[in-house]
Order: C-alpha cells, then sequence, then structure tokens
C-alpha cells in the first residue's frame, strides 16, 4: 500500500522548495510565444475569441515569458517547506492541517484528489456568505473538519468542475485541491479574536493564514506542475482574486490561471466604500494586500476594485477571467449592505449591479488584455459546481469552451 501511495504522486519531481530560488531570483524560460521549456500556457501568440451576439475580442495573446521568451523574474515566495502530499489516487482525502483554524477556533484543513496521470493542478476556495453581523455570521459556515468533507466529497465534490468524466471539462483530469471556507473573510482574514458587531464574539478570521499553511504542502508536492489554476466560488470567487498575488508567487515560473466565479470586486458606487471599511477593519484585510497595490486602500475605505489593475500590471503573462450573472441576486443582496451608508440594507437592483459588472469589465479589466469575462443574463449564483457548468451557453459560447481557452491563454469578453 505504500508504494502504492508513493506512485500516486509519481508525476512530480517531489522537493521540498522554498518558493522559486529566494528573493528576486529569475524564474526559467517556459514556452509560448518564443520561450523554450515545459510550461503549457499562453500557447498563441495572438487570438481572437467571439463570444455570442454581443462579444468582444480578446486582446494579443503573448507567451509565458513575453515575446523574446525571457525569464520571468520570480518575486519572493515561502519559504513552503512543509511535507509532500501522499494520498490514494483518484479518491478524495482529507488532509489535517496542524495550526489551520475556522472562525470558531476549531482545527480544519483541506482535501485533495491527486490524478498520477497528470501534472496539473488546480487549486478551488469554498464559498458560503460572509460573517460581517448578526445576519451575515448567521448563515455563514464557522466549522469544518473530516467529517464535513467526507459529507461533501460524498456529494458536491462528484459534480461540475470536480466530475472528472464528462469530456467537456477541461479539468477533469487534473489533480483537484479543495480548500473549504468556514472563516467568514472570503480567506482574506488575519486576524483572531474578533467581535463582530450586532453577532458572536471571539471569532478568528484567519482564512488568509489557513492558506499560507496549505501552500507549505502544495508547493513541495506541485512544484513541477505544467499548468496551474486558482479558482473559486461566490467567497472563494473574491478569496481566489485576492490570494491570486502569493499563489502566483510562490508556483513562479509557471503561470497561474485565476478563475473567479461570481465574486466581482466592483468599484465603489456599487461595492460602497462604508461596507468596503468594515470588511478591511473586521477581517484586517489590509495586512493581507500587496501593500506595493496603489489606490487598493482609499481614505473612505474603498479602492478595491483597484487590485485586479494591480494584478494585471504585475502579472502581464497571466490570464485571468470572471464569471458572472448579469443580475446575481446573492452578490446582490450582500452588496446591498452598504446601501445608505451602510444604514439600512437594500439589495442592489439588477439593473445596477448590471451596471457595476459593466462598469468593472469596460473600465478596470478589458484594457489590460489580461482578463476575460463571461456574463450571463440570470439571476444564477455561481457555476462551476452544479450541472450549470455543461449547460450555460451565451450566444454560440458554452461556458465550458470559455474556461478551456482562458486555460490555453486565450480571453475573451463575453456578454448576452
Amino acid at each position: 500500500m505504500k508504494a502504492a501511495l508513493c506512485l500516486s504522486l509519481g508525476a512530480f519531481t517531489l522537493v521540498a522548495v522554498g518558493g522559486c530560488g529566494g528573493a528576486d531570483a529569475p524564474g526559467q524560460a517556459s514556452s509560448g510565444a518564443g520561450g523554450s521549456g515545459g510550461m503549457l500556457t499562453g500557447a498563441n501568440a495572438s487570438s481572437t475569441v467571439t463570444g455570442g451576439p454581443a462579444a468582444t475580442t480578446g486582446a494579443g495573446m503573448v507567451g509565458v515569458g513575453g515575446a523574446g521568451g525571457s525569464a520571468p523574474v520570480c518575486p519572493p515566495a515561502g519559504p513552503y517547506d512543509g511535507d509532500k502530499l501522499i494520498a490514494q489516487p483518484e479518491q478524495w482525502t482529507w488532509i489535517d492541517v496542524p495550526g489551520a483554524k475556522c472562525r470558531d477556533g476549531s482545527a480544519t484543513g483541506f482535501g485533495v484528489r491527486l490524478n498520477p496521470a497528470s501534472d496539473k493542478v488546480y487549486i478551488y476556495l469554498e464559498g458560503g456568505g460572509a460573517c460581517f453581523n448578526g445576519s451575515t455570521c448567521a448563515i455563514s459556515l464557522g466549522a469544518f473538519d473530516d467529517k464535513a468533507f467526507g459529507a461533501w466529497a460524498g456529494t458536491v465534490g462528484k459534480l461540475g468542475i470536480f466530475d472528472p468524466l464528462p469530456p467537456e471539462n477541461p479539468v477533469g483530469d487534473w489533480n483537484a485541491v479543495y480548500v473549504p471556507y468556514c472563516t467568514g473573510d472570503v480567506h482574506v482574514g488575519s486576524v483572531s479574536n474578533q467581535m463582530v458587531p450586532g453577532g458572536p464574539s471571539a471569532q478568528d478570521f484567519v482564512g488568509y493564514e489557513n492558506i499560507n499553511l496549505y501552500l507549505k504542502r502544495l508547493i513541495p508536492t506541485f512544484h513541477q506542475a505544467s499548468q496551474v489554476m486558482l479558482t473559486g466560488v461566490s467567497a472563494g470567487g473574491f478569496g481566489a482574486a485576492f490570494n491570486y498575488d502569493r499563489v502566483a508567487s510562490a508556483f513562479c515560473p509557471t503561470p497561474v490561471v485565476l478563475l473567479d466565479d461570481s465574486g466581482p470586486p466592483m468599484a465603489d458606487p456599487y461595492l460602497a466604500p462604508c461596507l468596503q471599511k468594515q470588511w478591511r477593519g473586521l477581517w484586517d484585510i489590509d495586512k493581507t494586500l500587496p501593500p506595493t497595490c496603489s489606490g487598493c486602500t482609499e481614505a473612505d475605505g474603498g479602492g478595491i476594485v483597484n487590485y485586479a489593475a494591480y494584478l494585471s500590471s504585475r502579472w502581464p503573462d497571466s490570464r485571468m477571467g470572471l464569471i458572472s450573472s448579469t443580475h446575481d441576486a446573492v452578490i446582490s443582496t450582500f452588496f446591498g449592505f452598504g446601501h445608505d451608508t451602510c444604514g439600512t440594507p437594500m439589495p442592489l437592483t439588477g439593473a445596477q449591479f448590471e451596471a457595476g459588472l459593466d462598469d468593472l469589465r469596460d473600465n478596470h479589466l478589458a484594457s489590460s488584455g489580461h482578463w476575460g469575462t463571461y456574463f450571463v443574463n440570470s439571476i444564477t449564483h455561481t457555476y462551476l459546481i452544479g450541472p450549470g457548468f455543461y449547460t450555460t451557453q451565451v450566444g454560440n459560447k458554452p461556458l465550458t469552451s470559455w474556461v478551456k481557452e482562458l486555460l490555453a491563454g486565450q480571453t475573451s469578453n463575453v456578454a448576452p
């Protein structure tokens, strides 16, 4: 049994490493336009992809390393020097992680499903609301252990993006990492023993710290991965975006694709600065945002939308995508807590939410050419973990095809 378990990781060279060779160490050359090596993203020097009647075309693509094939410079990362993962192949396995905890202080970890035939991996961050007042905390999960994971693996763990059987699933045969959500802080918190106004006390908002602990196991295991995707839904979509910088640093020089499902970081007119300020203070977001992110923290508490442009400039050879319904009923409700200067909650109207999405796409994402968007005329919330992943189509572009193209380095803006 021990030999079989070790064989399950045979697709990787398993060495404990400390990121990409230390501070500002140059990475290895990788494939793309003019590059050479083993990385799989950025295959086309330029491409356009149509996405239905109202879609726009994607910007020109440049492979990892740029047009001349020069090696990217990897920022400091780590040290991520934990033990490599060992698990039964092609079965969901729970990994206890000492020090990782939920907001109620209980222990937690993450799940993996390893495929010995693949050298690709995706990291999925779960969603499930947020905890910032009495009503939101009441519906936000505060604990998640191996028993909860067993129930999840037998149900949700077989659906949508996790289903290895449909040929349309572009990541069906990849190694999969499941990060549960029990910290109530959209995976970005770094503070313990917090009192929630009108809600529970002694809350540990440590989602950001947990992911750091998980990377200590994931990087030694998947350091030789040829392709990586960081993704998540709802709170996990926000979390994937806000953890992208350090995950990309940790895997550098292998580029990391970002896929954010239903976690749109809208501009201040739609995501009110007063609400952003509540989240910053309660979860200590400013501690976990990159200090070089100019404009991410404005005097009135706003500015989170500027993080998207920051990612584009910091990781110019990476590809990033956002999926959202034009009238997402759940996110409209959460953003509604900022109504009336955070007075009386009132959900954004469908027209307001759609305007916020259009503004995000047109004024904060599209100009970089690194971001793609897939907007669906619906109130549905999240697409990756249900049958909608396979049945959703906008114009002539199925969602699965759009994701496949994103993974291949092609971005497009698809809209109803």
